[in-house]
């Protein structure tokens, strides 16, 4: 049986939609390292993971989404160690096209990017870098002057967007803001043509039951693990 598309999602955007933001050679690829430290291996064969080990040695951290099923052990490429691995589920949107209330949503721009760097650092809604939305159309929610909420595009394959990015300030949550912004979101990816998709952690109960209100549903289990060099 043939292989998904999102089955090795990271390799095929980084050889495919996205290969002009791609860093690296042979059986391992990253992204520039002001889009963020996701990196990806064509299998898990020993030459892959030595290509990985050398991405890691040259460039950084590398943060790896396997299927939990592809990824049975954690395995260190020779040279690195396992940083951080957390069980997480990809998720595929299987609803309608949602209605839009987009009054008030600012459409960001590279202008925007130092407040949205910021806000992914005080709410942490996965690797997000000083260019990450390079990658894909963000948007926002401002007050007062200050960006308060936001959600966007980053991975493309064929026939597959994925949201991301999507956050918001504690003092603004309660509020639907992320929802509001996910909306918008999904329906520019459909109207694209293409199917939206999304990652959380496993265990992040609140996220998930959002997104399955929005339409997303499980498609499979994964691991996400930060990789670095060695000491």
């Amino acid at each position: 049986m043939s292989e998904h598309v999102l089955d090795r999602l990271i390799w095929n955007a980084l050889t495919g939609d996205q290969a002009g933001f791609a860093i690296g050679s042979g059986k391992a690829r990253r992204y520039r390292l002001d889009i963020g430290p996701l990196a990806a291996t064509q299998d898990r064969s020993p030459e892959s993971q030595a290509d990985l080990a050398a991405l890691v040695h040259e460039h950084g951290p590398a943060f790896i989404v396997e299927r939990a099923d592809h990824a049975p052990a954690a395995m260190e490429p020779a040279g690195t160690r396992i940083i951080k691995r957390r069980e997480g589920i990809q998720l595929v949107f299987a609803g309608d096209r949602p209605a839009l209330d987009d009054t008030a949503m600012v459409k960001l721009t590279r202008d925007h990017y130092p407040q949205m760097l910021e806000l992914a650092r005080l709410t942490e809604p996965g690797p997000f870098a000083d260019s990450t939305a390079d990658l894909g159309q963000f948007w926002g929610l401002i007050e007062g002057g200050l960006l308060v909420a936001m959600a966007g595009q980053r991975m493309r394959v064929p026939g597959f967007v994925e949201v991301s990015g999507v956050c918001a300030l504690p003092q603004v949550r309660g509020r639907g803001l992320a929802s509001r912004l996910m909306r918008k979101v999904i329906a520019d990816i459909l109207e694209e043509g293409r199917v939206p998709f999304l990652h959380s952690y496993a265990d992040n109960e609140s996220a998930l039951a959002l997104y399955g209100h929005l339409g997303f549903a499980e498609r499979a289990r994964v691991w996400m693990t930060l990789y670095d060099a060695a000491p």
